[in-house]
């Protein structure tokens, strides 16, 4: 694997790794969001009813279901969205930082 070594003040800096680290660390902050707003999901599912949360836990198509027609928040929009395109986009970075 060819290594691409970029000079800035005499520092050799290597880029590939670099990218790797700048990889992971998005990868992680978009999987933590997204991890943050399902579980916030799950929690109103449960408090809405123990059947919902318990069907949301164990069946990710009641889950997607219940998150864009049942779920009831203000910021509802925001909040689906990142849970399903936050960890989309985590699974993107981490698998870019490999």
């Amino acid at each position: 694997m060819a290594y691409t070594v970029l000079k800035l003040n005499g520092l050799g800096l290597n880029t590939v790794g670099t990218m790797h680290y700048i990889y992971l660390i998005l990868g992680l902050g978009f999987g933590i969001a997204g991890i943050i707003c399902s579980i916030m999901i799950l929690i109103e599912a449960f408090q809405d009813e123990i059947w919902k949360g318990c069907l949301c836990l164990l069946c990710g198509f009641y889950f997607l279901y219940y998150a864009i027609f049942d779920f009831e928040h203000d910021n509802k929009l925001m909040l689906v969205c990142i849970s399903l395109f936050g960890n989309a986009i985590a699974v993107g970075f981490l698998a870019m930082a490999r």
